[in-house]
């Protein structure tokens, strides 16, 4: 998919962290961006910050949790410009570092219903769009964590495993009904962003989240910025790649997941 002026975004998690920076670099591409998120209140923040380009910026409260948030969302968006081109399933959170065992069933459903369900409810809302557009792209969000192991993260680990095969999926399915349709699943290494943080401060009763991520006031130099990421992410979507793997190390955690599967053969 070509990025192009007048397109339309809409990017989830799209106040802050590689959300923030992907409505940033599509904006200053003169791509109209919808941003969504579940804290009302930083929504004016980010337009504000993302103002001052020929685009269009709208911000809508959403929680992608539910699937009556994604659709007005998707109805919003239609609304407002008639059409969509990139739908970022970007927002998630992160839980608490524990053992599988141990973590909490409440924080299981959380992550499910955010990180997985989330992106559902993204794809349910517009690819019936993009397919009677015959054209749109799909850039789901998930982590280097959904090429490896993840001790002590388990509910997280496994959602971005499921972001990573959802997506693969979707990418075939939809080239099955256009060559104008696609999908790509991000998964960058170690970034700083504030999403420990702003788990902890999202996590609903009884569901527990790390008070910070490995990311969390990184200096530069040691974890990517949100802009590297998202430069990467819309990169990818423009080679038409299905996998953004960013990051230092990303290329051994890949290499060794194939040598170990290849390894476990019968």
């Amino acid at each position: 998919m070509k990025i192009t002026a007048g397109q339309v975004a809409v990017v989830t998690g799209g106040t802050s962290g590689i959300g923030f920076a992907l409505a940033d670099h599509l904006v200053r591409r003169g791509v109209h961006v919808m941003v969504a998120d579940i804290r009302e209140e930083a929504i004016p923040v980010a337009i504000g910050a993302l103002s001052g380009h020929s685009a269009e910026v709208v911000g809508v409260r959403t929680d992608v949790a539910i699937e009556a948030d994604v659709q007005a969302l998707a109805d919003a968006t239609m609304e407002r410009f008639g059409r969509v081109d990139l739908v970022c399933n970007n927002a998630g959170v992160v839980c608490e570092l524990t053992p599988m065992w141990e973590q909490r069933a409440e924080t299981w459903r959380w992550l499910i219903d955010v990180k997985l369900m989330g992106v559902v409810h993204g794809v349910r809302a517009f690819a019936p769009v993009f397919v009677a557009q015959g054209s749109g792209h799909f850039l789901n969000t998930a982590s280097a964590g959904g090429l490896m192991a993840l001790p002590m993260l388990s509910p997280y680990n496994a959602t971005m495993h499921a972001v990573v095969g959802l997506t693969e999926t979707l990418h075939a399915e939809l080239q099955s009904q256009s060559a104008g349709l696609g999908a790509t699943v991000l998964c960058p290494g170690l970034v700083a962003t504030a999403l420990g943080s702003n788990s902890s401060v999202l996590a609903p009763d009884g569901a527990a989240a790390t008070p910070g991520d490995p990311g969390d006031g990184m200096p530069a130099g040691v974890a990517m910025t949100p802009g590297t990421v998202a430069d990467a992410a819309l990169a990818a979507v423009e080679a038409g790649r299905v996998h953004a793997i960013v990051g230092p190390g990303t290329e051994a955690v890949v290499r060794q997941r194939v040598d170990a599967l290849l390894a476990d053969l019968a």
